[in-house]
């Protein structure tokens, strides 16, 4: 997923919409496959997916289309971003913006909703925002960007984000955008733990009000102030403090944890390979 840099003169009338630039529909077998095939994915190698506790979407109510707008820090960005795109927003189509010389190799992606955009010429960013046009018009969509286009430590400020996400609230002035913030770490276990939080829903009316210039300041602001809390449940490193998503396999593996199991057996005891068992215990989002 990514997002492309945008000029005026990019950004194509309603009439200059090809049906070329326009994703292909979503598969719904596809797309419940692959949520599930990348959720064994990610439990085989992450310990945990988890969504901060104060950073469940707010936006269930919302009658029109929404825009979720992501920081970019890591591979493992598209994976995660499914699986939150399947698992809290089942009743809606997720698209997102693609490399089309990837999406050439990985023809499925198409049928979950990934369109190409080509980021090699200036048209590119006539292709994200027609695509977006058209997909933005249904009011059960959604459209998924990682919105610094590149890939960025997460502790980088400014943000940097690309524009094309501001020009959107003009294509779309009944959608509502959500920022989302990810951050990976490693805590007690041998897989790292995926974090993820959504912040405060700008409504696309809020960022039209704004003088142009000022709609991408206030985007990044706002997923700036989500990261930045998001960070701190991070440090802490309490698993309280979140919900989790998936959970992966716990402790070492091999003969290690065999040897472990076995005295465990002898001892009348249960075993839980978890570094800290009790640390782990809440359930699951369903």
């Amino acid at each position: 997923m990514l997002d492309v840099e945008t000029s005026p003169a990019a950004v194509p009338s309603r009439g200059a919409q090809s049906r070329a630039s326009q994703p292909a529909p979503v598969s719904p077998v596809i797309w419940r496959f692959m949520v599930a095939y990348f959720d064994r994915f990610l439990r085989r190698h992450l310990n945990a997916v988890r969504l901060a506790r104060w950073g469940l979407p707010r936006c269930a109510e919302h009658p029109g289309p929404i825009v979720v707008y992501c920081n970019h820090p890591a591979w493992w960005d598209a994976a995660t971003v499914i699986l939150l795109a399947g698992r809290l927003f089942p009743a809606r189509e997720s698209y997102a913006p693609f490399d089309a010389r990837a999406l050439a190799r990985y023809a499925v992606f198409r049928r979950m909703g990934a369109f190409g955009v080509d980021l090699e010429t200036a048209r590119g960013a006539a292709q994200f925002l027609a695509a977006s046009r058209g997909i933005l018009s249904r009011p059960h969509r959604m459209i998924w960007i990682t919105a610094q286009g590149r890939f960025v430590d997460v502790r980088t400020r400014p943000l940097g984000l690309r524009p094309g996400v501001a020009r959107l609230a003009a294509i779309a002035p009944d959608a509502l955008f959500l920022p989302l913030a990810l951050e990976y770490a490693f805590w007690e276990e041998r897989g790292a733990e995926a974090c993820a939080a959504f912040g405060t829903p700008i409504p696309a009316a809020d960022l039209l009000a704004l003088p142009r210039t000022g709609r991408l300041s206030r985007l990044e602001e706002a997923l700036t102030a989500t990261l930045d809390r998001l960070s701190a449940d991070v440090i802490a490193r309490e698993p309280a403090r979140f919900v989790p998503l998936a959970s992966g396999a716990k402790g070492i593996g091999g003969i290690y944890d065999r040897w472990r199991r076995l005295k465990a057996l002898l001892a009348g005891r249960p075993f839980d390979p978890a570094h800290h068992p009790a640390r782990d215990a809440e359930s699951e989002v369903p």
